[in-house]
């Protein structure tokens, strides 16, 4: 399943034209609902500056564009940017790598990333950056495939991943094969806890998540410290949060359903 970044890229680039399009056939029409409820948790305002990271093809920066927020898009792969920059022109797309980005510290009053943290080579360093970039005080949203909490709903979903959603891919997308690569990331990926887990260890604080669509996907949510922030927050959080994921839950809240 590993590939190299530029791997990705290219495999997005070779997706884009239809990835909107084939996201919500796969998903069965719920990318609308799950990207509503990360603009929710947002919560962001007109005059507000947003950085909205793996943003592809900009489906995910247009309700901020919409209500008069300033957002840029952020993605490595150009095949996505080019595709977004066509259909939205007011939106300003940046090519750039969540592990190394393009922008000063303190630049934006929040930061979101959806169903993109998987693909980066190194989330925890993304996540790093995400902090450097937002604002003391502000807001990280990030939505992103996780784990099932139901034994048999989680067993069906599984199946779906590996069997079905290839199948349909090879009906309705131009690289099916990349959305094999895609269904094994999603296997892959850690569940709610632990990236809640890395998030507390990159420096960022009031960690909460909510489950949706039964934990096929969390929506993630923090806050970048106001007194202290950067490395040296970061370091602190990982000293304090060295313990095993199950203690770890203790000490985040789980907004209600």
């Amino acid at each position: 399943m590993d590939k190299r970044p530029d791997e990705v890229a290219t495999m997005f680039d070779d997706v884009a034209p239809k990835y909107d399009v084939v996201n919500d056939v796969l998903s069965m029409g719920q990318t609308r609902r799950w990207r509503k409820v990360v603009v929710e948790a947002m919560d962001v305002k007109a005059g507000q500056r947003v950085l909205d990271l793996a943003a592809g093809t900009g489906t995910s920066s247009e309700p901020y564009a919409d209500a008069g927020i300033d957002v840029i898009a952020c993605d490595f792969s150009l095949g996505m940017l080019k595709v977004g920059k066509r259909r939205r022109p007011d939106i300003d797309f940046i090519a750039g790598d969540a592990t190394r980005l393009p922008f000063a510290d303190n630049t934006f009053d929040a930061s979101t990333i959806s169903f993109g943290l998987r693909n980066v080579n190194e989330p925890k360093k993304a996540l790093a950056e995400m902090l450097r970039v937002t604002k003391p005080g502000g807001k990280l949203v990030i939505a992103e495939f996780s784990q099932p909490v139901v034994p048999l709903w989680r067993t069906m979903y599984t199946e779906y991943l590996m069997r079905a959603l290839p199948a349909i891919a090879v009906k309705v997308s131009s690289n099916p094969d990349a959305y094999v690569y895609l269904a094994e990331s999603i296997r892959a990926w850690p569940d709610q806890d632990h990236l809640a887990a890395w998030l507390q260890e990159a420096g960022w604080d009031s960690v909460t998540y909510r489950n949706l669509s039964g934990g096929i996907v969390a929506v993630h949510r923090a806050v970048k410290p106001g007194a202290e922030s950067g490395p040296a927050a970061g370091a602190k959080a990982l000293a304090a949060h060295t313990g095993p994921v199950a203690k770890l839950r203790r000490n985040i809240t789980r907004p209600a359903r």
